[in-house]
């Protein structure tokens, strides 16, 4: 049986999670970012990095201060939200977090009462009287507040009001191109997974409870499970095959995944995937899917011998990548 040896989701350092500020007081000398941090990019790890160094030199703690629902969703429910598929559910961006070594995590429940708080209140009695940030590291263009009137110049006049310190990290570019949340979307949304795990800096992913289905393809020498999808506004690449591999606790199974969506929401849609090693245990145990290439669209099968067909030869493209 194959051991586990992708790094995509390992475990880092324990993780502490709060739901509201409050809870937060303990925290040390806290080295704090903010955002939504959809994906855990590439862009994302070096504000995560930066931040470690921060608190490993002044003996502190790195916190992230991020919002659910996304604050389009609550903003802009009939426009820019509406249609806003994320590339993480919660449940993966905390695993990508943990794995990325962050100390703590805040996941402030965002509503329309939050967002009308200034950026001057957001850090005088938020980030100051109740996390103790001792130095605030943003992204380049990052904006916060009401009406999102904060930003890097308004922090740095604020820290020398308030005395602590602030630092911009600049964008990050990959391959000449600008990293962005969105520029991933798009690149899922096209199918292109190879250059969204670029961004990414790590695969796309899938995390879910896992069940056998499918009886049909048993039948032909197929077994396959299904992942069940968490959020309705997973973000899911175009319908079709792919390569994939699926992790477990201790293991890391090759194999192929389908995705046919099936309205919205992606709770309805159908992700199913057929590993070529027997798995030990994976039926109603969680596991993590992560994608490496596109190989086909969907297509209609008139027979079980066309279907059993096709998947031979998706089967023979598969094993004949390196991954």
């Amino acid at each position: 049986m194959p051991k586990r040896t992708t790094n995509d989701i390992n475990r880092g350092e324990e993780l502490k999670i709060f739901r509201n500020f409050d809870e937060a007081d303990s925290i040390r000398n806290a080295i704090v970012t903010t955002g939504s941090f959809d994906g855990v990019h590439i862009g994302h790890k070096v504000i995560l990095q930066r931040l470690k160094k921060l608190a490993d030199e002044t003996g502190g703690e790195t916190v992230l201060i991020t919002f659910h629902p996304h604050p389009r969703k609550v903003l802009y429910p009939e426009t820019l939200g509406k249609d806003l598929y994320l590339i993480n559910s919660q449940r993966e961006k905390i695993e990508l977090l943990r794995k990325a070594g962050l100390d703590n995590l805040i996941i402030a429940d965002f509503t329309l009462e939050f967002s009308k708080i200034t950026s001057i209140d957001f850090v005088r009695n938020i980030l100051l009287n109740k996390i103790h940030a001792r130095k605030i590291v943003i992204g380049f263009n990052h904006h916060f507040g009401h009406n999102r009137e904060g930003d890097y110049d308004a922090l740095r006049q604020l820290g020398t009001d308030y005395g602590f310190e602030v630092e911009e990290i600049p964008e990050q570019d990959i391959q000449n191109e600008s990293v962005s949340s969105t520029k991933i979307r798009k690149a899922l949304l096209d199918g292109n997974i190879q250059k969204a795990n670029a961004y990414l800096d790590h695969h796309y992913i899938i995390i879910g409870l896992i069940k056998e289905v499918n009886p049909k393809l048993r039948e032909i020498g197929f077994p396959s499970f299904s992942i069940r999808i968490e959020e309705e506004s997973k973000l899911l690449p175009p319908n079709g095959v792919y390569a994939v591999s699926v992790l477990d606790e201790s293991h890391s199974y090759r194999g192929m995944c389908f995705i046919k969506k099936r309205g919205e929401s992606s709770i309805d849609a159908v992700v199913e995937f057929y590993l070529f090693d027997t798995p030990e245990s994976l039926n109603g145990s969680s596991a993590t899917v992560c994608f490496h290439k596109f190989i086909r669209e969907e297509k209609p099968f008139s027979t079980l011998e066309e279907m059993q067909k096709q998947l031979q030869i998706d089967r023979a493209q598969v094993d004949e990548l390196i991954f």
